[in-house]
């Protein structure tokens, strides 16, 4: 056998056994590019990585001693931004020596995770350790924490401490400071911190303008722009939203012309957010033309451009307008997105437009945004205000997700259509399935229990439930309270809690009383209150027009002339009865005595068909009210004649036999218009719903809704 095959087979063999054996571990990269790629990997969230550097580091034995510190650091850094807290809190408990970088790094992530108080635990270990002592970007860090965790008296502490190391030097330690006193105390101390501050750049500036806005600190805010003018300091766009935002939530029309006007000088291009900004703050402000400018001046229209116009309008109850920009906007190329839909459905609840409503629901479902929150609580309350009480119901039923604003427009579209116990019956789910109830939630309630007369539990609610919920009562809830006595026929212990009440009351309680007087009969007491309330409120037409009402309910003529030359002689006029319904995606609108309409000559011919057929119902004209220094036969023929009777003929002469329709009227609807509309119900067997400025009245089978109280 030859020797140099046996040699290569034995050769072979080895080279097996050698491959079966562990290679040898190659050398790491330097420090500096080791810590170079675990940042890599800490701002990329590679965790896989970054561990797998880790092990490496364990295997090689540099990840415990004082000299690998800074390897240490990147992987506390690491384990912070991929979201292992305990992980890095135990390797930085692990080291042996700790420098400054590591209590920063270690802060800065449960800073990021939302963790502020262990920042703040840290901050005070670090003091008392006292082997590392404070940078300005521990500094900075701290006072962050401080301000969005709300703790204003460790801030103070940490002022101190930083003061004495000197730190309060660096621009971004003073910045974070500003914000931290004018965001969290919402006192002039942010001002004093300024004042004494040699020089101002524009970021200490704008640091105390936006916290004084968060806070809510209005006139310091205001305080702190009127400094920035008198710097002249050249603004950057975070300056100018600021602003524009300070003038909409002070709706001063006249300091928002100035800023607009400085923006101007300083050369702003209006870009996209500015312009949505300008036209927000010209709406809130009260001026949609000045707001309609700015949109008419932009380069480029896109959504938020065009929700931002629409709003504007809506702000100022231009509904129709509203809803014309949106008729004209071009679509196709700018969908509608959930808050365009959200001003429209509102702008049309408002209007009581039901089919614009049913329409816009429709694009809302081919669109694919019914399932969002705000969309669906403006549909509930859309169907709720155009008086589709179960529309309402089913859109709100419908909803995958709810909040507070859900179940409160629900509970106060139930207390308005004047069903109580199904206003009720919703508080308790929403209770049931653990939403907190707010101010809003109460103010529906207590109208529930007003309409029901739950007199009992109404003061349940208003004295124990709502300082369970800590809802502290304020003006409407008070003025509920009246209407809930008032109502019941508690006329003593109403007038009792409006003089006891720690409130000043204004004029919708005042007319809330006079209005129970009124309906109950309490002529004598009637008169007492309107005279108080038109001595403190000269200018309310509702109250002259209520005591007139008392002074011809008792035929007191000589009464109902005083209150006509009163208002005559203080120039108070009586707000015009206007009536309106929707037939087929067209609203047509109606004055009482009206003569404008197109088809008049037919409607006034219906109103007398159907008042004749009701008189054997038992229908009789209400001249009690009416003027009396004409006959009879005139104030019969005033009576026929109103924006109301008008609109519910038409509903007659044009939707289909025995179906429902809806009309709404600007004021309180007559007494002789409500005695015939429930008879006309009963006539014609139909639904008919009227909402007026008081509440919703269900007409059917001769019956109301409003059990004859509105």
């Amino acid at each position: 056998m030859s020797v140099l095959p046996m040699l290569e087979r034995r050769l072979v063999k080895l080279n097996k056994l050698t491959s079966l054996l562990p290679k040898p571990i190659e050398a790491l990269p330097r420090t500096d590019h080791l810590c170079a790629h675990l940042k890599v990997c800490a701002k990329s969230c590679y965790l896989r990585t970054g561990e797998s550097i880790h092990a490496h580091l364990i295997i090689r034995n540099q990840s415990s001693r004082a000299e690998d510190a800074w390897q240490i650091t990147s992987l506390i850094n690491l384990y912070m931004k991929c979201g292992k807290t305990v992980r890095a809190h135990k390797l930085f408990d692990s080291m042996a020596e700790r420098n400054v970088v590591s209590w920063c790094s270690l802060m800065k992530g449960y800073q990021d995770s939302g963790f502020d108080f262990e920042v703040l635990k840290l901050f005070k270990s670090m003091v008392f350790d006292g082997e590392s002592q404070p940078n300005e970007f521990v500094a900075t860090i701290v006072f962050k924490s401080c301000s969005s965790s709300g703790r204003i008296e460790e801030g103070k502490q940490c002022h101190a401490c930083f003061l004495k190391h000197g730190l309060m030097s660096h621009e971004y330690v003073r910045n974070t400071l500003l914000y931290l006193y004018s965001s969290c105390s919402g006192t002039r101390e942010a001002i004093k911190i300024l004042d004494d501050l040699p020089c101002c750049d524009l970021l200490a500036f704008n640091s105390a303008l936006s916290g004084y806005l968060e806070h809510g600190a209005l006139e310091e805010g205001l305080d702190v722009l009127r400094r920035m003018a008198e710097e002249d300091l050249v603004w950057d766009d975070f300056t100018c939203m600021s602003s524009l935002k300070l003038c909409s939530i002070l709706r001063d029309l006249e300091l928002a012309r100035q800023i607009h006007s400085r923006m101007v000088r300083l050369g702003f291009d209006s870009p996209v957010d500015l312009s949505g900004a300008l036209i927000n703050m010209y709406g809130k402000c009260g001026n949609p033309l000045y707001a309609q400018r700015v949109y008419n001046g932009t380069k480029t229209q896109n959504i938020i451009l065009n929700t931002s116009i629409m709003d504007a309008y809506f702000q100022n109850k231009s509904f129709e307008e509203a809803l014309n920009l949106f008729a004209k906007m071009e679509t196709k190329e700018v969908p509608p997105n959930e808050f365009t839909f959200a001003v429209l459905l509102n702008s049309t609840a408002e209007l009581s437009l039901l089919r614009q409503g049913d329409l816009l629901h429709g694009l809302v479902v081919k669109s694919g945004f019914r399932n969002h929150v705000m969309v669906g609580n403006a549909l509930v309350n859309m169907y709720a205000k155009s008086g589709s009480i179960e529309d309402a119901w089913k859109a709100f039923s419908g909803m995958a997700f709810r909040d507070i604003v859900t179940w409160n427009t629900m509970i106060c579209g139930f207390s308005h259509h004047g069903l109580g116990k199904e206003a009720l019956k919703a508080f308790e789910e929403m209770m049931f399935v653990g939403e907190f109830p707010n101010r809003i939630t109460f103010i529906g309630v207590l109208q529930a229990c007003s309409h029901m007369g739950f007199v009992e539990q109404g003061h349940y609610f208003f004295n124990h439930l709502m300082k369970q919920f800590g809802v502290e009562p304020d003006l409407q809830h008070y003025t509920c309270v009246v209407g809930l006595l008032s109502k019941a026929g508690l006329f003593e212990d109403a007038e009792y809690f409006m003089r006891t009440a720690p409130i000043g009351w204004d004029v919708v309680a005042w007319r809330a009383l006079l209005n129970a007087c009124y309906v109950r009969r309490n002529y004598s007491l009637g008169k007492k209150v309107a005279e108080y309330a038109i001595e403190m409120h000269p200018n309310d037409s509702g109250i002259y027009i209520l005591l007139s009402n008392i002074h011809a309910k008792s035929k007191e003529w000589d009464g109902v002339a005083r209150v006509r030359s009163l208002m005559k002689e203080r120039r108070v006029k009586k707000e015009p009865g206007v009536s309106w319904i929707g037939i087929r995606n067209k609203t047509h609108v109606f004055l009482s005595e009206d003569n404008q309409h197109a088809e008049i000559v037919l409607i006034y011919a219906k109103v007398k068909e159907v008042l004749s057929k009701i008189r054997p119902l038992g229908y009789a004209f209400d001249v009690a009210g009416a003027y009396h220094d004409v006959d009879e036969e005139q104030r019969e023929n005033n009576l026929s004649y109103h924006s109301e009777k008008l609109a519910v003929a038409y509903g007659l002469m044009k939707t289909p036999e025995k179906s429902p329709f809806y009309v709404t009227k600007n004021v309180r609807i007559c007494d002789d218009c409500h005695s015939a509309i429930k008879l006309i119900s009963r006539l014609t067997n139909r639904l008919i719903v009227v909402r007026d400025s008081n509440r919703f009245h269900h007409f059917q089978d001769g019956h109301c809704s409003c059990c004859d109280y509105w």
